[in-house]
């Protein structure tokens, strides 16, 4: 049996997923700079020094698989979760959109969110995100941005990627707390606590200042990276 192509873990992986999994864990820890390739494999079980050069091609055909990796899981339980709640209330709409991603942080061998921060702070391009959740992105920008439609453009879209932000650094240091054995708020509260922050963020009335910045600022659409 040729170990490259055809290996698996014990708990039935294959070699691609292990490797993917064991660098997710090692980035988020170490940052994307912080460990080598051979250690990855090694991590991994791989005997074969090159096992990431063979399945991936390079360090970056390896971040791409890990940034993918969830993405498909995390679109298609939006798409349930959008499916049941109504559409006309911003805190289910944006509950539906961000659950999937807050549970992430309560699973001890997930570490997609804090590999996610690394990416998101190092402004690494999240280019090859698949067109399904692109559509799906899109989709919840135009049904939140019509639940506070009386909020000015650029702002709804500001508003929009700023309060999905907030919530993948706050799910991100929750994940990192538990991990140290930091007591931590229940589940329930967090989530019923994180979603009231981020309705505020999104519909807050925005000051007089910032409206006369908007009134005398460039009109240009600001270039707002894409999340997962």
């Amino acid at each position: 049996m040729n170990d490259m192509t055809e290996s698996t873990s014990p708990v039935g992986r294959s070699a691609k997923q292990e490797l993917v999994l064991t660098a997710e864990r090692l980035y988020a820890r170490h940052g994307l700079d912080g460990v080598p390739l051979r250690r990855i494999g090694a991590e991994a079980g791989m005997a074969n020094k090159s096992a990431v050069q063979y399945h991936f091609g390079s360090k970056q055909g390896l971040i791409d698989a890990i940034l993918i990796n969830r993405v498909e899981d995390l679109t298609r339980r939006r798409s349930l979760l959008e499916a049941r709640l109504p559409a006309t209330d911003l805190r289910c709409v944006v509950e539906a959109h961000q659950l999937p991603l807050i549970e992430l942080a309560e699973d001890e061998d997930c570490y997609y969110l804090p590999f996610l921060e690394q990416l998101v702070r190092e402004m690494h391009p999240l280019d090859k995100l698949p067109e399904t959740h692109r559509e799906s992105e899109r989709a919840y920008y135009a049904r939140v941005g019509a639940l506070i439609a009386d909020i000015p453009q650029p702002l709804r879209d500001i508003r929009i990627h700023q309060a999905s932000s907030t919530c993948l650094h706050l799910c991100s240091d929750r994940h990192r707390r538990r991990m140290l054995g930091v007591n931590v708020t229940p589940f329930a509260l967090h989530v019923s606590q994180l979603l009231d922050t981020l309705v505020a963020q999104l519909s807050a009335p925005p000051s007089p200042e910032t409206l006369a910045i908007l009134e005398s600022a460039p009109t240009a659409t600001p270039e707002l990276p894409a999340l997962p």
